[in-house]
């Protein structure tokens, strides 16, 4: 009955008819805006060869911003396939009913969860050689084959078998039965740094494991090596697939690859005001009375806190939107609700919209903005958005809506 109501966006209760989209405003939300991500995948594949496929990570719940329709619409505009990381998130996408080609980029060991991933056709990524006979073996068995990414380590030092043993890992694997290599692919450590030096011997590392398959007489399967940053950096590192996360989201992995293309944040926060009160000088805000009023002053509270995502760090840093107007955080954010000083908005009404996260008239705040506060990187902040707060598609581009609306 409820999946139904949420299908057709009703729920009645009580002889009473609520609008979702209503009901999940109530308190806070992030708001997904699909115009955008459309338009990010164009300006990526604009950078792009036409022979170089864009495979479109949605790990971590699409950082943040929902799996499943991030992975429609992104499909849809133009990419080629999809990332994720676990097996669950590619589970996940199958059930959606996304049948596109969906990589696992993290390790995969068990006999439980090969069959898994052979019974719901995803693609692993093999380590090592040692996974690839357990691959093999239970494959065997099941009298199945699968695609498959091998990955070689050529400098961060995570995943992967070293880079100067590629020819064994990969001839060890070619022979195996029921295993078909998909891709040969390595990950870079430093591409967003301005100092190429390490991420050019990355690059040389990789060339010469593909130079030594080469004149062993391999036949070579598709190559990727970029993530958002090398794909914005340099084409000469996009080879035949380029794997784009941040930037699809509309952020960028470094300040100075802003000039490379035009990209627009996907992702919004906000939430309402739940009441508004006046106190006097001398009075203590929220826990520990980190915050101590010096005047008369209208205080806001609105409905989100750090179990929502707002990081706690933030608290009497944070700064957020209220009719156009920059509006300052006052006292310890506690897990459900925060305070703003709304002394300099007029007749503020509870239920007003803040924005946390996103525009509002002419100013902006991005998850970079809360990241240089806090000392870290805005895909943390971006992952760090709890499941408590609904997604909401919005869409801010009428030309996009035809586009997207056997998605809608």
């Amino acid at each position: 009955m409820l999946s139904q109501e949420l299908e057709t966006g009703f729920i009645r209760k009580n002889r009473y008819d609520y609008h979702l989209s209503e009901i999940i405003r109530q308190r806070a939300w992030v708001e997904i805006d699909q115009g955008a991500l459309i338009h990010n995948v164009e300006q990526i594949k604009g950078l792009l060869s036409p022979e170089t496929g864009l495979m479109a990570v949605v790990k971590a719940d699409a950082y943040g911003h929902g799996a499943i329709k991030i992975a429609q619409t992104a499909l849809e505009a133009g990419a080629n396939g999809l990332a994720i990381a676990t097996l669950g998130e590619g589970i996940e996408l199958r059930e959606a009913g996304i049948w596109a080609p969906i990589v696992i980029l993290g390790a995969i060991n068990t006999p439980e969860e090969i069959r898994a991933i052979a019974h719901w056709q995803l693609q692993p990524t093999l380590c090592n050689s040692q996974q690839a006979l357990v691959f093999s073996d239970t494959l065997s068995k099941l009298e199945q084959s699968l695609p498959v990414h091998l990955k070689l380590d050529t400098g961060m030092s995570r995943l992967g078998t070293p880079w100067h043993q590629a020819i064994d890992f990969v001839n060890l694997v070619a022979q195996l039965p029921h295993l078909k290599i998909a891709s040969i692919y390595s990950h870079l450590a430093t591409a967003d740094d301005r100092d190429s030096t390490e991420m050019n011997r990355q690059q040389q590392r990789f060339e010469e494991a593909i130079n030594q398959l080469k004149s062993h007489g391999f036949s070579l399967p598709p190559l990727h090596l970029a993530n958002s940053a090398a794909t914005l950096i340099n084409p000469n590192l996009h080879y035949d697939l380029v794997r784009v996360g941040l930037a699809l989201y509309g952020l960028y992995p470094a300040p100075h690859l802003r000039s490379v293309t035009s990209l627009k944040p996907v992702l919004q926060v906000k939430a309402k005001v739940t009441q508004v009160k006046t106190i006097p000088p001398g009075t203590g805000i929220s826990y520990g009375h980190q915050f101590v009023s010096d005047r008369t002053m209208d205080v806001a509270v609105v409905g989100i806190g750090y179990a929502d995502g707002v990081p706690r760090n933030l608290s009497n840093s944070l700064e957020v939107l209220i009719r156009g107007q920059r509006v300052g955080q006052i006292g310890a954010i506690t897990m459900d609700q925060l305070m703003l000083d709304v002394s300099n908005i007029p007749n503020l009404q509870v239920g007003e919209v803040v924005t946390l996260i996103g525009k509002d008239g002419d100013l902006e705040i991005t998850a970079d903005d809360w990241a240089n506060k806090l000392g870290t990187i805005s895909w943390e902040i971006l992952c760090g958005f709890k499941h408590r707060l609904p997604r909401i598609m919005v869409n801010t581009s009428s030309q996009k809506l035809e586009k997207l609306s056997s998605l809608t």
